[in-house]
């Protein structure tokens, strides 16, 4: 009698647990639906289409900053056409203006010069060359410090004016990128990226191999296949900066009494 209480006991016993472990996985279960819910708000999460509204945002704004540089452009035309005709200086006073407005960048640039090219490599690049390792998705793109070590050598080179993309640079500009996008003075760019140069292309190009920078990036040039060309020009135009001269900067917050 007490072997046949036992052994109607046991699976009783070995039943509860599963029956306890079915519970807790179905809770468990829709507690992950209730969560993802919650997270996508109802939408796919892997296709949300507030990425791509965020997208087209940028692009929106980019396009209307353009527009605002051209209105700006005309309206610094004018003025600059009436303060010429009225402000009564002598010709030397003029002659100094004359070379602040060349320095500043605000002034159209013509000479000889050259534009350097950058570009991603191919999405599916593999080592190119014996004994070097598979690249890493960064190997592939254009960084910031990239375009930065061109317009650094440039300068040092002797250029006299650098325009990236279709934007003159300036004392103030900030070539920024987010990811392998490009975000200048306002405006969004994707690669490939020119930047060019007006000025001796002799001098400029020795200072671009002396580049420290550069020569690493020649060896993913050479490594993946990142794009580098570089031409020269025997005539070559930068347009004169047009947007903001507007210095943007802190300020600090009196105290709370």
């Amino acid at each position: 009698m007490s072997n046949s209480d036992d052994s109607s006991a046991g699976p009783r016993r070995r039943a509860r647990p599963v029956r306890l472990l079915t519970a807790a996985v179905f809770a468990l279960a829709g507690l992950l639906f209730v969560t993802s819910f919650n997270t996508s708000k109802g939408t796919n999460i892997r296709t949300d289409a507030s990425l791509l509204k965020l997208s087209d945002l940028i692009k929106e704004r980019s396009q209307n900053n353009a527009e605002l540089e051209q209105s700006t452009a005309a309206v610094r035309g004018r003025v600059d056409t009436l303060a010429e005709r009225d402000d009564g200086s002598t010709k030397a006073e003029d002659a100094k203006l004359a070379a602040l407005r060349a320095a500043s960048g605000t002034e159209e640039l013509t000479g000889k010069g050259l534009t350097v090219t950058l570009n991603d490599a191919p999405p599916n690049a593999t080592a190119r060359i014996p004994n070097v390792p598979e690249p890493q998705p960064n190997d592939l793109v254009i960084h910031q410090q990239d375009l930065q070590a061109v317009v650094n050598a440039l300068w040092r080179g002797g250029a006299q004016g650098i325009q990236v993309m279709d934007q003159r640079l300036i004392s103030t500009s900030a070539v920024r990128c987010v990811g392998n996008t490009l975000i200048l003075q306002g405006r969004v760019y994707s690669p490939p990226y020119k930047i060019s140069a007006v000025g001796d292309p002799g001098t400029m190009k020795k200072a671009l191999a002396a580049s420290p920078a550069l020569q690493n990036y020649q060896l993913y040039v050479n490594a993946y296949g990142l794009g580098w060309k570089v031409d020269e020009h025997k005539a070559l135009t930068l347009p004169g900066y047009s947007g903001t001269v507007d210095l943007h900067y802190a300020k600090p917050v009196a105290p709370t009494p």
